[in-house]
């Protein structure tokens, strides 16, 4: 059988549910922990006594001075704990990576155009268009009207083109 689905209306009633319910429980959490907070002040730090002279002051002084130093030393200890805990967290991921393997992706063909090449490499900020036919040059033919003419005697057209001389005509001329 498949199951109906759930409309909208009914969906977000459901959902404000949760919410007041959450809202509830968070406020409830927030309200411990005030309690809490308070439980363990009233316990480990009693309202200091300021009826005595000069040299009670002191004393109390140096005992608060004694204890700020044993939270901060076991503030510093925890603290070591966890970088301490954190580094071999990270030497077993290394680890695990290691023993896993990388595994290179198959890499796929693609044909670009050039303007897609140099898109690419370039970025957005440059436009760069490449017509490589546009910077071809020209090559015009150019038809042989002397070909009609040379019709005549060709031994003494060979004869002015041999040597020296026949070679400086032809780049002169």
């Amino acid at each position: 059988m498949s199951e109906k689905k759930m409309n909208s209306s009914r969906r977000g009633h459901l959902k404000s549910l949760m919410l007041a319910i959450a809202k509830d429980l968070l406020e409830k959490e927030a309200a411990d922990l005030i309690t809490e907070k308070a439980a363990f002040i009233a316990e480990n730090c009693p309202a200091p006594v300021l009826s005595g002279g000069l040299p009670e002051l002191q004393e109390m002084l140096k005992k608060l001075a004694q204890t700020i130093d044993k939270v901060d030393e076991d503030r510093y200890d925890a603290e070591a704990k966890v970088k301490k805990t954190d580094k071999e967290i990270e030497d077993l991921k290394m680890k695990v990576v290691e023993i896993q393997g990388i595994k290179k992706p198959a890499l796929k063909k693609v044909r670009m155009s050039a303007d897609a090449m140099l898109a690419a490499l370039l970025g957005t900020k440059h436009k760069v268009t490449m017509d490589f036919r546009a910077n071809l040059k020209e090559v015009k033919k150019e038809v042989k009207e002397e070909a009609a003419d040379a019709v005549g005697d060709w031994r003494k057209n060979v004869d002015e083109q041999a040597g020296m001389d026949g070679r400086k005509k032809k780049f002169q001329g």
